[in-house]
């Protein structure tokens, strides 16, 4: 087999294939096997029927469609790896000449990786929010433990703010009764902000038995987006009443003696929060200056594909769950249909060029991900899908994912290697020295975000549907 590679622009190249006829001998063997074991000739026993039979039946050209579909795989994968290329996707095959006897002609376009050349990142400075915790914040904290350990007591009264009212609803819209629209039993605190606007005007004042009727647009369901006539019938009010802050309240709220002792480990979970989210805006800020440093050429069909995998993925994961469709989303945010496509259109391009920049950024600093930081960055996958471990590594390894995985968390450190050569400020301008395991943490969740839906595939796995495109369209033998 001889192959020439041809460059069509620094994403996308053409590979010619020539093919001796000799060497389509073990596919055209395994051709008459197959067709054999297919087929009934009456005279012959199923599985005995000679080749030259199955020629004058059936034809030598379905012998030999067969033993292309059967070769081709193989030899587009090796003219791949004898060029040294890594491809993206799958390839766009046309067989220009097939003779029977003489040869196999044919060419193979597809996408690569484009050449990358890293420039000196140790100059890339950005500043970040300062950690300050102020003691509004830690009464703030306070307040909201506070809140989760308040009582309820039924009073005969109108219902004022604060309160907690037990309501049903019903929404109608266009006056007909939604089907998901009636809900009865519903606890709602007044002035939390968590059911319908309007609500709260609708319900202070009334006591139990009292009902009324607003309009308000529906945040979720069937209807979302629209407006709608709710009516509301209040079956209890309750008066909230919270504990005294006290020495009582923080032994009953915590592990802690003293409402001093609570305060205090309130402050440091704020500071370490403060801190994470510190760590986060550095590594985002710094990939931000990194990108700007590196041009990168990205490849309009893995562009296009990566485009419609983040539009399926909002529209028929995200979205259906929420019971929303794509207009109604867009209403509700407030976009037009052309700046969505921007902004999805932006984020794929960002994701791929981070994508390209990180794993090029892997192979020069040869960075490895041993077993425990891949462990590690599964636990914290599995937290943030609402699965147990057990349960996401086992879809992880029945999915194929786990290459995907040992990515993420390699290109988690690449970017914490740059970040780490990086001067970061804050906004006192104070040099910050951010938490290793902060740092490595974050680094992992920036890449995984702005690389979300982002695939490629190997030679191999390219060459597995590379028959199916040849076969769409070929000349006759």
């Amino acid at each position: 087999m001889k192959s020439a590679v041809e460059t069509l622009n620094p994403t996308r190249v053409r590979l010619t294939v020539e093919v001796p006829f000799e060497e389509l001998k073990d596919s055209l063997d395994a051709a008459y096997k197959k067709i054999n074991q297919q087929v009934t000739v009456k005279g012959f026993r199923k599985g005995k029927i000679p080749a030259r039979v199955i020629d004058q039946r059936f034809g030598r050209g379905a012998v030999l469609e067969e033993a292309v579909n059967d070769a081709l795989p193989k030899f587009y994968t090796d003219a791949v790896n004898n060029a040294e290329l890594n491809v993206l996707g799958q390839p766009e095959v046309d067989i220009t000449e097939l003779k029977d006897g003489e040869t196999l002609n044919f060419t193979a376009e597809v996408d690569i990786r484009p050449a990358i050349e890293i420039p000196d990142y140790s100059g890339i400075e950005v500043e970040v929010d300062a950690v300050e915790v102020s003691e509004e914040d830690v009464d703030k904290a306070v307040e909201e433990l506070r809140e989760r350990f308040a009582s309820t007591t039924p009073v005969e009264r109108a219902a004022e703010d604060g309160d907690v009212v037990t309501i049903d609803l019903e929404a109608k819209v266009d006056g007909e009764v939604l089907e998901d629209g009636v809900a009865n039993g519903v606890s709602y605190t007044i002035g939390s902000g968590e059911l319908l606007e309007g609500i709260d005007d609708a319900v202070k004042g009334l006591e139990a038995g009292g009902e009324a009727t607003f309009t308000s647009e529906l945040k979720g369901g069937s209807a979302a987006g629209k407006e709608a006539e709710v009516s509301v019938k209040v079956t209890q009010v309750a008066a909230r009443e919270l504990p005294e802050l006290d020495d009582d309240f923080a032994q009953l709220a915590s592990e802690f003696d003293t409402l001093e002792e609570l305060r205090a480990d309130s402050r440091k979970r704020l500071e370490n929060m403060k801190q994470y989210d510190q760590a986060t805006q550095a590594q985002e800020r710094v990939l931000e200056k990194l990108l700007e440093l590196v041009e990168v050429p990205v490849p309009e069909k893995l562009l296009e594909d990566e485009i419609n995998t983040r539009k399926h993925n909002l529209e028929h994961h995200q979205l259906g769950q929420m019971g929303l469709d794509l207009p109604q989303y867009l209403e509700i945010q407030g976009k037009t249909a052309e700046e969505f496509d921007t902004e999805t259109r932006e984020a794929a391009v960002k994701g791929i060029k981070t994508q390209f920049v990180l794993d090029e950024l892997v192979n020069k600093e040869k960075l490895n991900v041993n077993q425990e930081e891949l462990t590690e960055h599964l636990m914290r996958r599995a937290a943030s899908s609402g699965m147990s471990p057990d349960q996401f590594a086992q879809a992880v390894v029945e999915g194929g994912q786990v290459p995907m995985l040992v990515g993420e968390v390699a290109r988690g450190k690449a970017l914490a290697v740059v970040v780490e050569a990086a001067t970061v400020k804050d906004t006192n301008g104070e040099i910050v020295d951010l938490d290793d395991e902060d740092e490595d943490e974050a680094a992992e969740t920036v890449q995984a975000e702005v690389t979300d839906a982002s695939s490629e595939e190997t030679p191999a796995e390219a060459s597995a549907e590379a028959a199916e495109a040849a076969t769409e369209e070929k000349p006759e033998a």
